[in-house]
């Protein structure tokens, strides 16, 4: 249903009759035509001093410390995987020694995906071991496993390699009634040298809602206990690794379809006088049929007038087609699209083909830029690489600024790389907060300047090596 009513929305603009159509809450020109998106996803309005924004790894780690010493009621963890190091173990003791989880009065739920979580001997599992040791009743450990990986690929396929087929990637970390949304993951490179993206914000609807998504998705999750074992929860009849996979598949997306639309029309229905920015959730699980997050950035990305500038960060530079196609031949924004040079990529030196993905978001950028080229769109798209030395680069997002608009009015923050992976395979959610504070603007304007005076102009000429294009032309959905 869900899912029919965000192609009517989007593709006509006669109001349908099985529609319900909520009123614009947005009050200023720059802002107005944001209104649409009320009726496709919940909208949380909220004042822009509840919001910060955190720049560097080594704030985020401390604030996630933090809030493991200090929650009292909830904490909920959302990330592809935990790392195995030193810092990562502070994080668990630091969960095991709260006191109000020694007491019981504190639930902690933790989400991973299930072959990058249980990948090596010293693996995310093993590092949670402790907490439900420790207390088991108030500890949730949850492996959400790909439908895609089942039969000979399952049995056959090696680790590294099982994690090409989908995987969870969401990125929230929920203490109380307050979600910290990233796209980072919870080791040791993101709480030092690798460069990404951090939002605070404080808000009970929010941090319910994602509370409640998170709780859908662990029903067809794997469940670990306190033997590391793991297996279905009792209640969920469809094994997304055996049995019939179309029947998993539709009763996964009908859960979380279902939990979408209830919470669209709960949300929506709250007054919002009195506030002055508003945070809409979006969210992507293509392999279960929910597309809400791509469908949605795309008309954002179409609709961008003459005048208007996005500002568009991806760590790895794979665009899906159709996010290229828009962006060339529909919106008439000026373009900058910071992503990650070779050197600030994270599979730079990896073992085997993985080393070679940095040239081959090289190689998907030069065939971008040609297109570019041959449209005559290079007066208004602009390909930048991060660079920052011993750094490494996984922030995205987008910033729009109106025309005439030396601040950005909207932004995207979250999981999506905006690529195939993101759209067709992995479990990927973001939000797109809309705001009338200028002063919030200005904190957006810092932070996306930040990232973009560490931008050179791309090099669209690089030597790419020559076995680079058959491996993008048979793999490029898979990165």
């Amino acid at each position: 249903m869900l899912r029919r009513l965000l192609n009517t929305v989007i593709e006509t603009t006669s109001q349908p009759t099985e529609a319900i159509f909520y009123p614009n809450p947005f009050t200023k020109k720059e802002t107005l035509q944001f209104g649409w998106l009320t009726n496709v996803t919940p909208c949380f309005p909220i004042n822009a001093k509840n919001i910060t924004i955190l720049t560097e790894p080594e704030q985020f780690y401390n604030t996630l410390l933090k809030f493991c010493r200090d929650a009292t009621k909830r904490i909920t963890l959302v990330s592809l995987y935990l790392g195995n190091g030193k810092l990562e173990e502070k994080i668990v003791e630091t969960l095991k020694n709260n006191d109000h989880f020694k007491s019981n009065h504190l639930k902690i739920n933790i989400l991973l995906d299930y072959t990058r979580g249980s990948r090596f001997e010293n693996n995310s599992r093993t590092m949670l071991q402790p907490l439900l040791l420790e207390n088991d009743s108030n500890c949730k450990v949850s492996l959400y496993h790909t439908p895609a990986l089942r039969g000979l690929l399952k049995k056959y396929t090696p680790n590294r390699w099982n994690e090409l087929l989908g995987l969870q990637h969401m990125k929230l970390y929920i203490f109380d009634d307050t979600l910290i949304i990233s796209g980072a993951n919870l080791s040791n490179d993101y709480f030092t040298n690798r460069q990404d993206r951090y939002f605070v914000i404080k808000d009970k609807r929010l941090s319910d809602f994602y509370s409640g998504l998170v709780s859908r998705v662990q029903r067809f999750s794997l469940q670990m206990d306190r033997n590391n074992n793991v297996g279905m929860n009792e209640e969920w009849k469809h094994a997304p690794y055996e049995g019939n996979k179309t029947e998993f598949v539709e009763k996964a997306g009908d859960t979380i379809e279902q939990y979408l639309l209830e919470a669209k029309d709960e949300q929506n229905v709250h007054k919002q006088e009195g506030f002055d920015t508003w945070i809409l959730p979006m969210v992507q699980m293509g392999q279960l049929g929910i597309e809400q997050d791509a469908q949605i950035t795309d008309k954002l990305l179409s609709e961008a007038p003459n005048g208007s500038k996005l500002a568009i960060a991806t760590g790895y530079f794979n665009l899906t087609t159709q996010y290229m196609n828009t962006l060339i031949k529909k919106s008439q924004a000026r373009c900058d699209i910071l992503m990650a040079h070779p050197k600030a990529n994270g599979f730079l030196g990896a073992k085997g083909p993985a080393g070679g993905i940095p040239w081959a978001y090289s190689l998907i950028a030069q065939k971008f830029q040609k297109q570019v080229i041959n449209n005559k769109q290079q007066f208004r798209i602009n390909l930048l690489e991060y660079l920052r030395n011993g750094w490494t680069y996984h922030a995205k997002g987008l910033w729009y600024y109106s025309p005439d608009s030396q601040y950005p009015c909207m932004t995207l923050i979250g999981s999506p790389n905006f690529g195939e992976r993101s759209v067709k395979k992995d479990l990927e959610t973001q939000l797109c907060i809309i705001t009338e504070n200028e002063e919030f603007s200005k904190r957006l304007h810092n932070e996306c300047s930040n990232l973009y005076k560490l931008g050179l102009p791309a090099e669209t000429e690089r030597p790419i090596p020559k076995w680079v294009p058959t491996f993008v032309y048979f793999f490029r959905s898979y990165f």
